[in-house]
């Protein structure tokens, strides 16, 4: 194989998207550990776009992520990347001031919100019990993504403007000699200019066998399970449904119910399954605030969502170790953010023009600069 220019470690969403794009001005290799895309955070995800989740970064990312969403490159994919879902965030009566300080937050930062009674709210969701809900906002314009379209799409893409994924590669060896990279993997060597350290929870790992200096960055737990929504039988035009604390969500999936105690529990990198503590804790809170049963779980599993300590993602080059370009940190949001940091990270990695809707959206490249979490800089 030819050296690529770029050469990316990671294939889940963030790293097989920068790739798609850095592949339209680059030769670009993605390199994954596991034999198949996202198998890690990116397959695990709840899998909605929405401009009400994370800080004013991520907000604002995810809104630049909107008109790709919408409308993708032509022949991008052969279906819909998203389609309507909605979300409800849910209060009790201890939680309407919260409820209030959210909604202001939405509204302020262009969310488009409504508040609206507890009528209003199960009348959208009959499983709510009364006596638990007191009001709630509804979110309207917010969309399920297809995971596994997006990514094969991304994939196809690459792969049609000439870039390349080599699976089941795990890093072993980085080091920067002469102006390059050379990286030792399971199945052979390769050698770029740029590395693009997309790895999710092993990113700091990656910057260890690089010799750079980690950033700090958290792997945290997330639980989910699915299981069938009875007694109700006709839940899939249900919008998400979302606990104003943070204590629980859940959301239609297939004809089934896809619901996380919304746990961040740390954890070294690793292929992370569920603790039964929380899956007993999604169950416990679901019923608490619904009628429904859950006599059994279908499915459980568990994720790691990746942080920063200002819970922003990394995108740019490292400041004190040449060719090495961080693209880590995405806590969870990297699918609804997956195209506007895309084109910030080709834009950053190439050295180009930054994109002209981001600066519009008052986001800048020292927002997500990996120097800003360093000291002295």
């Amino acid at each position: 194989m030819t050296d690529p220019d770029f050469l990316i470690i990671g294939g889940g969403i963030a790293g097989i998207a920068a790739a798609y794009e850095l592949a339209s001005v680059a030769r670009v290799r993605v390199l994954e550990q596991e034999a198949r895309l996202g198998y890690h955070a990116s397959g695990r995800s709840a899998a909605l776009w929405s401009t009400a989740f994370g800080n004013d970064t991520v907000q604002r990312l995810t809104r630049a992520s909107g008109p790709f969403f919408r409308n993708p490159p032509s022949g991008f994919a052969d279906h819909p990347l998203i389609r309507p879902r909605g979300t409800l965030f849910i209060a009790n009566e201890a939680q309407i001031a919260a409820l209030e300080a959210a909604f202001a937050a939405l509204i302020h930062g262009g969310t488009r919100a409504e508040r609206v009674d507890a009528r209003s709210a199960r009348e959208r969701v009959p499983a709510l019990r009364e006596e638990y809900v007191a009001a709630a906002i509804h979110e309207a314009d917010s969309q399920d993504i297809d995971t596994d379209l997006l990514l094969q799409a991304y994939a196809r893409g690459l792969k049609a403007r000439g870039g390349e994924i080599v699976r089941a590669s795990a890093v072993t060896s980085l080091r920067y000699e002469h102006g390059v990279w050379r990286a030792e993997c399971d199945a052979g060597r390769h050698t770029a200019r740029v590395v693009v350290n997309a790895a999710g929870a092993w990113a700091d790992q990656v910057a260890a066998l690089a010799s750079a200096a980690p950033l700090g960055l958290v792997p945290m737990r997330r639980t989910a399970v699915i299981f069938a929504p009875a007694p109700h039988t006709d839940s899939g035009d249900w919008p998400a449904v979302g606990d104003i604390g943070e204590q629980f969500y859940f959301k239609p999936d297939a004809g089934r119910l896809f619901a996380s105690p919304a746990d961040e529990t740390p954890s070294v990198p690793c292929d992370a399954a569920p603790e039964e503590w929380d899956v007993a804790l999604t169950v416990e809170r679901v019923q608490r605030a619904t009628d429904l049963t859950v006599p059994r779980i279908e499915h459980r599993f568990a994720g790691l969502r990746t942080f920063a300590a200002d819970r922003s993602p990394v995108i740019g080059y490292d400041p004190e170790m040449p060719g090495f370009f961080w693209l880590a940190g995405q806590g969870g949001y990297g699918l609804q953010t997956a195209p506007a940091a895309a084109r910030a990270a080709a834009a950053l990695a190439t050295r180009q023009s930054w994109p002209a809707d981001l600066t519009e959206l008052r986001l800048s490249p020292e927002a997500l600069s990996p120097a800003r979490l360093r000291p002295g800089h």
